[in-house]
């Protein structure tokens, strides 16, 4: 019912931003799976790509909580057991992180997001503005994007011997990515 509502100041912050504002899409990616092969790749045979057996040994899982500043295209991210307490640490950290911006935060409608603890924190922040995305609209979320290329660049195909390996190529990653490849996207929906 309120999707015209929220999808029309979602697209207004990226299309035209309040001056001095900073526009922050966050989100987390749950349940990464830090997965070791129990056997070495299948032989290469001409014109057939790299073949796994389906049997592997988990390692252990973490949660990627990541911010997307939008109009620069710079990430920040943490690995977490993520609850509600580490999400309202994150969301603290960004709002130190940038002092004297008005920040203008963009999520989606996780119960998490909106915990009576995070809530009660947001709503005693005179530069902090949430935007939640419309129900099923998660994709209006900028980040949503940026975990498609991560998850193609990092998470698929991967092997890692223990979580703690799996972290730091995340986070080698992130720092990497902000580093050389960040950029606005380029957004093109209009509603």
């Amino acid at each position: 019912p309120e999707f015209e509502e929220k999808q029309t100041a979602i697209l207004g912050l990226y299309l035209n931003p309040p001056e001095n504002a900073l526009v922050l899409c966050v989100d987390e990616k749950s349940q990464l799976q830090a997965i070791d092969r129990t056997q070495p790749e299948l032989p290469l045979r001409p014109g057939n790509p790299k073949r796994l057996t389906a049997t592997y040994k988990r390692n252990g899982t973490t949660c990627l909580l990541a911010c997307l500043s939008v109009h620069d295209g710079e990430v920040i991210g943490r690995c977490v057991d993520n609850n509600h307490d580490t999400f309202l640490n994150f969301l603290k950290h960004l709002y130190r992180k940038y002092p004297g911006k008005e920040l203008h935060i963009i999520m989606v409608n996780l119960s998490l997001h909106k915990h009576k603890e995070v809530m009660n924190w947001v709503n005693r922040r005179r530069r902090l503005t949430v935007h939640f995305t419309p129900t099923h609209a998660s994709w209006l979320s900028q980040i949503e994007i940026w975990f498609n290329i991560f998850s193609r660049d990092v998470i698929r195909g991967g092997v890692w011997k223990s979580k703690r390996q799996m972290i730091d190529q995340i986070m080698h990653y992130i720092k990497y990515y902000t580093e050389h490849r960040a950029h606005p996207f380029k957004w093109t929906y209009t509603g």
